[in-house]
């Protein structure tokens, strides 16, 4: 099933490709934020903001009682542990891809 899982944006990791560090649930994951700056704000403004992260994008602004109601009934469900396993599993990929880049490269 493809859903939206909330997180709160935590810090900027890439403010000229808008990218942001998520934390969901403990799990953090690097998204784009582009879909919930507001126009003319700067990048950083969305520090703090709670989203509905899905695919790599943060898609939508949310409130923080409605991501944890989210939360809760996602965990009701059993869907947040497979996204968190599937978020896990792709952050160790990509780090694993990153590292043997630089063994590579050094």
């Amino acid at each position: 099933m493809c859903l939206g899982i909330p997180g709160q944006v935590v810090e900027i990791t890439d403010p000229e490709r808008q990218l942001a560090m998520v934390d969901v649930s403990g799990v953090r994951r690097e998204v784009n934020v582009a879909c919930v700056i507001e126009p003319d704000a700067p990048v950083d403004s969305c520090v703090g903001y709670w989203v509905l992260v899905h695919v790599g994008f943060a898609m939508s602004r949310i409130d923080e009682e409605e991501a944890a109601k989210t939360l809760a009934i996602l965990r009701e469900l059993g869907e947040v542990e497979e996204e968190l396993d599937a978020m896990k599993e792709s952050e160790q990929s990509l780090r694993q891809t990153h590292s043997g880049a630089e063994r590579h490269a050094g």
